[in-house]
C-alpha cells in the first residue's frame, strides 16, 4: 500500500480486469486520462500478466489484479479518481465502491444492494468498445478520442521483420477457425512468397505446430516458423509491429495490428465486428453476420466463424494488396 502512495502523486485507478484485446481497446480512453489527469499516477488494475503491454502504452503503471473475486490491493481513501472501465455490473461497482475515492467516473447505475447510485452515460449496447470508453469519459467532461489507439514500439526487436503472421489461437473454442484452414492457408502464402510464422500463447504451442506440420505436408517449405509458446508479450508485439500481414481472429493480436496498421485478416465469430472490429484502415473483417450463434463461452466454433473458407482469406489478402 505504501508503494502506491510513496511517490506523493495524487492516485487515479481505472479498472479493467480482462484479458490483452480488452486493454488494446481501452487505449484512448486511457489516452484522455493520461491528458485530462497530468498529476496523478494512474493505475490500471488488470490481471499481472498485461504489464509488458502496458509499457506500449506509456504513461500508465500496472496494478496486478486476478479478477473481480476479491477487493482490490488498496486500502479506502488512497485512491482520488476511480474509473470504472470494466463494466457496469454490480462485481465492478462493488469493487469500486470499497476505494472510498473521491471521485467516481462510470456509467449511470441506480442504487442497489447497498451500492450507491452513480452518475454516468446510460450503458449502451452495440457501441464500439472504443468509442464506449471515450463517451463515457466525455460525459464525465474528459476529452477522449476513440481514434487514438496507436502504441509506442516494443523496446525488443522482431525476431522476423516482415514476417506473415498466423495467429492460431483464441481464449475460447467458439474463436478458434479450424487447424487444416489455417494450414491451407499458410500453405498458399508461402508458395507466394510469405515468410509465414505461427504465434500463440504457451498453451497454443500445440496447435501451431500441427498447423505448421501440416501445411508442410501441402508443399509449404517454413522455416522454423512456430513462434507461440515462446514468446514474452513485448517480442509477441515487435512481431506484429514488424509483419507484413496478420491472419487472425478476433484477438489480441488482431488489436495489435490495429495498434500498429499492419495489413489485416480479421476472422470474426461470436463477437459482433462493429463492437470489437479493427478501425479504418488496412483491414479486412471476415464473418458471416446471420449465421452468428454469439456464444463466446461456448467450446465449438461459432457458425459465423465456420462460414469462412480459405478462399475467403486469399481473396482478402489479395485486396489488401499483400
Amino acid at each position: 500500500m505504501d508503494t502506491v502512495k510513496s511517490n506523493g502523486h495524487p492516485v487515479l485507478l481505472a479498472l479493467r480486469a480482462l484479458k490483452l484485446g480488452d486493454l488494446l481497446v481501452a487505449v484512448p480512453a486511457l489516452r484522455g486520462l493520461r491528458r485530462a489527469f497530468p498529476e496523478h499516477r494512474i493505475l490500471y488494475a488488470a490481471p499481472g500478466w498485461i504489464a509488458e503491454a502496458l509499457e506500449l502504452v506509456g504513461g500508465i503503471d500496472h496494478l496486478p489484479t486476478p479478477g473481480l473475486d476479491d477487493p482490490l490491493t488498496i486500502a479506502p481513501g488512497v485512491v482520488d479518481v476511480a474509473v470504472n472501465l470494466h463494466g457496469n455490473g454490480p462485481e465492478s461497482r462493488q469493487r469500486i465502491d470499497e476505494l472510498n475515492a473521491g471521485r467516481v467516473l462510470a456509467h449511470s447505475s441506480p442504487e442497489l444492494d447497498g451500492l450507491p447510485a452513480l452518475e454516468g452515460p446510460e450503458w449502451t449496447t452495440g457501441l464500439h468498445e472504443r468509442e464506449r470508453w471515450t463517451r463515457l469519459l466525455n460525459w464525465h467532461g474528459i476529452d477522449a478520442d476513440p481514434l487514438d489507439f496507436r502504441l509506442h514500439r516494443p523496446s525488443v526487436p522482431s525476431p522476423r521483420p516482415g514476417a506473415t503472421v498466423i495467429h492460431v489461437g483464441a481464449a475460447y473454442g467458439s474463436r478458434l477457425w479450424p487447424v487444416e484452414r489455417f494450414a491451407d492457408v499458410a500453405s498458399e502464402l508461402a508458395a507466394a512468397g510469405h515468410d509465414v510464422v505461427f504465434t500463440g500463447g504457451t498453451s497454443e504451442r500445440g496447435r501451431a505446430e500441427e498447423t505448421a506440420a501440416l501445411a508442410r505436408l501441402k508443399g509449404a517449405n517454413l522455416d522454423d516458423g512456430v513462434l507461440a509458446g515462446r514468446q514474452g508479450l513485448a517480442e509477441f508485439a515487435a512481431t506484429i509491429a514488424e509483419a507484413r500481414l496478420v491472419v487472425s481472429a478476433d484477438t489480441g493480436a488482431a488489436h495489435l495490428a490495429s495498434a500498429y496498421v499492419r495489413p489485416s485478416v480479421v476472422l470474426f465469430g461470436p463477437a459482433p465486428a462493429e463492437e470489437w472490429g479493427p478501425p479504418p484502415g488496412p483491414h479486412k473483417v471476415l464473418t458471416a453476420v446471420e449465421l452468428r450463434r454469439g456464444d463466446v463461452f461456448a467450446a465449438d466454433p461459432d457458425p459465423a466463424l465456420l462460414a469462412v473458407g480459405v478462399r475467403d482469406v486469399l481473396d482478402a489478402v489479395d485486396e489488401l494488396g499483400c
